[in-house]
């Protein structure tokens, strides 16, 4: 409870913070709640995913109190949307891609989620990114667009490429993170509100796997093509949240991604949209073979083959409401602009 607490202690002192020290103590307060969690196990690896992910914070909130200071030290601004330097807005981006796990530094990111539980993973996955997310929000006017379309495009390539050849289900999901905040990064620095939405319906349905996951126990791709006995109307569910995390028309993931390619092209960037557009075609992929090993296929030799039994208990009310926002709040769409 106090770790849960002062993460969420962390998480609200960046995000309204105004000085940049304020910004840095709330993250590095996010990195300290978070390690007892990832560690809780005592298992090597969750020891090993523990120390990576101390190790690449700490260097990211060096790297972020270093802009800051270059930035002050310049201008005599500490206020986070006065970062006006050009070399602090490059250190400052560089050390918000690598808390985010952004390529070219995303090598932590699907080691530490493996290492850490279900659970955890679901809050690295979603708050944690939410600070750093919240700082490029504020100082997005001054980053470089060359950059962060840059970053973005080589993180929905490699987080489709490396995510193809996947059987654990946690490192699925990270280079599927890895790709949605290429999709993010790339809209920041002209629409940063998109960005945020882009956000918020990605932790919600990734919130939905992590969950679903959870309540099925499922770790690995072989475990998951029996999982189906044991609540089926959940997996199929799984099946929509999956495809709604791919970006397919009907469901709910889709509409960032419209928005975003509109936006893009209102910014004449259509090479870049495109690109980024086929690229999710390899995210597609992989959310596809997930989907095939949930619902649509059976494991061979059924007969010898040990059935889970069904847990007595029904998916909570929590689950139920996220996997129908998952799926569903495209309808919504026509709001959207009015809100941005």
């Amino acid at each position: 409870l106090i770790f849960i607490a002062s993460l969420l202690l962390g998480t609200t002192i960046t995000i309204s913070s105004h000085h940049w020290v304020m910004a840095w103590t709330g993250l590095e307060i996010n990195t300290l709640a978070i390690l007892p969690l990832i560690s809780k196990s005592h298992h090597p690896r969750a020891v090993e995913a523990a120390t990576k992910y101390f190790l690449t914070q700490a260097a990211a909130s060096a790297l972020v109190l270093f802009s800051s200071m270059t930035n002050a030290w310049q201008t005599g601004q500490w206020d986070i949307t006065q970062l006006t330097h050009p070399t602090s807005c490059l250190i400052l981006t560089s050390a918000l891609a690598i808390k985010l796990g952004l390529v070219p530094f995303h090598f932590w990111f699907p080691e530490v989620l493996q290492g850490s539980p279900l659970t955890t993973g679901l809050l690295l996955s979603t708050i944690m990114k939410l600070p750093p997310i919240a700082l490029l929000y504020m100082t997005s006017p001054s980053l470089n667009p060359t950059l962060l379309t840059t970053l973005a495009i080589l993180s929905t390539a490699l987080g489709g490429w490396m995510g193809l050849n996947q059987t654990q289900i946690r490192k699925i999901l990270a280079f599927s993170s890895i790709s949605h905040l290429g999709w993010m990064a790339i809209i920041i620095a002209y629409s940063p509100k998109l960005a945020l939405l882009n956000f918020y319906l990605y932790a919600m349905m990734t919130t939905t796997v992590f969950l679903t996951l959870n309540t099925t126990k499922t770790l690995k791709l072989s475990t998951l093509m029996t999982a189906w006995t044991k609540t089926p109307p959940l997996n199929a569910m799984l099946l929509l949240t999956l495809l709604s995390l791919a970006g397919l028309p009907p469901l709910t993931g889709f509409l960032p991604k419209w928005l975003i390619i509109q936006e893009l092209t209102k910014q004449d960037m259509t090479p870049a949209a495109t690109l980024i557009s086929l690229l999710s075609l390899l995210s597609l992929f992989f959310y596809l073979r997930l989907a095939y090993c949930t619902t649509i296929t059976l494991p061979p030799h059924t007969t010898n083959h040990m059935k889970q039994w069904r847990t007595g208990k029904p998916a909570n009310i929590t689950i139920a409401i996220l996997t129908t926002m998952s799926v569903m709040l495209l309808p919504l769409s026509p709001m959207i602009p009015t809100l941005i």
